[in-house]
């Protein structure tokens, strides 16, 4: 099946706002890195609410309000009927950037923070990392170099069979098959320059929000999972 035609293309990071809670401060941190605003159907009312006006609204519409869908520009409003498909997955597949920072689809609603992970590894080829209010959580690609503070909280959770190496964590993964029924890497920590590499495209890696910055900056330079690779 070809891909989805894009909504949105963009040269640089864009920010993707769903319906899940954001917090002011949070959105202005990622405009600051992301400046290009998209929302994910009801994800236009928690803009709306913030004062923020997203360029392009994509999903099923069936979440955002009469009220806030008035205000828009009808060019702006993307609809995507299918239902075999969420919100989220819908405007990643939409958008052409070189990384999507995605807030407001944690600390909601758990099945819908479950299905977010799933596309994340399903749609590989395109980087995106969901911020929440403590964490940032991205699929690991297959290399990454991190310069993080010694004592930074580095957590591995598998979302299938997977192994990896690693440098500069207290527990090295090196010679560990992970697992999500039996070995996790959850709540490792840094102990100098960080150096990580997977067989697969099946690792969340997750780190405080507040090292975002090293972060986009580390993925800048990594390497992409080939779309065609096997995630299953």
């Amino acid at each position: 099946m070809n891909p989805p035609a894009p909504v949105l293309t963009a040269d640089g990071p864009v920010t993707l706002v769903g319906g899940g809670p954001v917090a002011a401060a949070d959105l202005d941190r990622a405009l600051g890195l992301a400046p290009r605003l998209v929302a994910a159907d009801g994800g236009a009312d928690r803009l709306d609410a913030l004062g923020r006006s997203p360029e392009a609204v994509i999903g099923d519409m069936d979440s955002i309000s009469h009220e806030t869908r008035a205000r828009l520009a009808p060019a702006r409003l993307h609809e995507v009927a299918e239902q075999d498909s969420t919100d989220f997955e819908k405007c990643l597949t939409r958008i052409a950037a070189p990384l999507v920072l995605a807030l407001g689809f944690t600390g909601g609603r758990i099945d819908h923070e479950l299905s977010v992970f799933s596309v994340l590894a399903r749609h590989r080829a395109r980087r995106c990392a969901v911020l929440g209010a403590e964490d940032a959580v991205l699929l690991a690609p297959p290399r990454l170099a991190l310069d993080l503070a010694p004592g930074t909280r580095l957590s591995l959770f598998p979302l299938g069979e997977v192994t990896g190496r690693s440098r500069g964590l207290f527990w090295p993964i090196g010679g560990l098959r992970f697992h999500p029924l039996d070995q996790v890497g959850t709540s490792n920590r840094v102990t100098g320059p960080v150096e990580l590499e997977f067989d697969a495209p099946r690792m969340l890696l997750i780190l405080p929000a507040a090292d975002l910055s090293a972060l986009l900056t580390a993925l800048a330079r990594a390497p992409h999972w080939d779309p065609d690779c096997d995630a299953t």
